[in-house]
């Protein structure tokens, strides 16, 4: 039943992929077709995120959603030319009067990129720094208290989007959600700052795994955390709001 499913999904989500996974050669074009933006490949291979993210969800979402996003971007900007030569993250400061097509598959192209390296295989990706650690403490007490406080974001998501640990501009971290495909770099709402952890929550996530059961999908999440990444991150957030 399971492999059925794969297959319908695989058939319904048909994109090209603008990207290869870790082992595959790479796919060139010339010049004149480059397009604007493209997929890095996977830091790692489609399983090796089990038993936390199983390999045919790993599949779909890379190659298929990801990759679609991707195409997606690069179509809209020829159809915008006023935004092309810009670079992702202007793209996202300027989500507010972008069109939509642009907004969303630009946040979706970054939010993919920073997922896929946020995370590595059981038991690879170390543990939060000193300096993480001792910020996590002063702003929410624990990394238990940080787990379940994200958690809570991760849930209380209407829909389809992402749950954020990020750096405000005050250097604190804080915690919260934001819908569809959009971030917290994006000027728009309220829920800004720099990310440095984000989980996706939209159901291609972990439907195939997990069904409906969103909770469990997030706790099995936090074992495949790459905290290396995470504490390098806050540790260029916090240099860069230094007073």
């Amino acid at each position: 039943m399971k492999h059925a499913l794969c297959a319908i999904l695989l058939s319904l989500c048909a994109a090209p992929v603008l990207a290869q996974p870790v082992g595959s050669t790479p796919v060139t074009t010339p010049a004149s077709q480059a397009a604007t933006f493209t997929q890095a490949p996977l830091p790692y291979a489609f399983n090796a995120l089990e038993p936390s993210i199983d390999e045919a969800t790993m599949r779909i979402h890379y190659e298929r959603h990801h990759g679609t996003q991707v195409a997606g971007l690069n179509a809209a900007i020829a159809a915008n030319p006023a935004f092309a030569g810009k670079s992702l993250e202007a793209l996202l400061a300027s989500a507010a009067t972008a069109p939509p097509a642009i907004r969303n598959n630009a946040g979706g192209h970054w939010n993919h990129s920073f997922y896929w390296k946020i995370m590595a295989p059981l038991g690879a990706g170390g543990s939060p720094s000193p300096a993480l650690t001792a910020a996590i403490v002063r702003d929410f007490g624990s990394l238990d208290a940080l787990k379940a406080k994200f958690r809570a974001a991760s849930l209380g998501q209407f829909g389809s989007g992402w749950a954020w640990l990020i750096v405000k501009a005050d250097g604190k971290l804080a915690v919260g959600s934001t819908p569809n495909q959009d971030n917290p770099l994006m000027n728009v709402g309220e829920f800004r700052g720099t990310p440095i952890l984000g989980n996706d929550v939209w159901e291609h996530a972990y439907y195939l795994k997990y069904q409906n059961r969103r909770a469990d999908y997030v706790d099995a999440w936090w074992p495949i955390i790459n905290w290396t990444q995470v504490s390098n991150l806050y540790a260029q957030a916090a240099k860069s709001k230094a007073y």
